[in-house]
């Protein structure tokens, strides 16, 4: 028995060695790019969950403050003496990510005229900042009596 004459036009089965270098050198050019989108994603993750973790710290410090009765949060506002001391409210000193908290009566009306909200002659209403030292995270609210 003979064998079949191969035709010209044939490919002979399997992939020869530069069909497999040339994909190994596609794969290779494609992988760079798709380890560093990894790379920053995961570092961009990790961020996030910085950032969720002092946004969850300053709504409990904000909530627990405004909890508080008034009358307590007035006397707090008094003794600080301007909008930029921090309160009786803020962590101590040398804290870890310490929580500022700072308290003012706040003139919300204008009723004086001269534009400064801070002038603290509405008596029933306060402003509220909560803010992690050093960090640009912060929360602002008004408490009414």
């Amino acid at each position: 028995m003979t064998r079949p004459a191969r035709s010209p036009g044939r490919r002979q089965a399997g992939i020869t060695y530069v069909e497999a270098l040339l994909a190994v050198v596609i794969l290779g050019v494609a992988l760079v790019p798709a380890l560093e989108t990894l790379n920053t994603a995961f570092r961009g993750a990790t961020v996030g969950e910085s950032v969720m973790q002092a946004q969850q710290k300053l709504v409990t410090r904000l909530e627990n403050v405004r909890a508080q009765p008034f009358a307590s949060l007035d006397a707090a506002a008094l003794a600080a003496g301007s909008q930029t001391a921090p309160s009786s409210y803020s962590d101590p000193g040398g804290s870890a990510n310490r929580v500022l908290v700072f308290l003012s009566r706040y003139d919300g009306d204008n009723a004086d005229g001269n534009g400064n909200p801070f002038d603290g002659t509405d008596a029933g209403l306060l402003w509220v900042r909560v803010a992690i030292e050093n960090t640009p995270y912060e929360l602002t609210t008004l408490v009414a009596q």
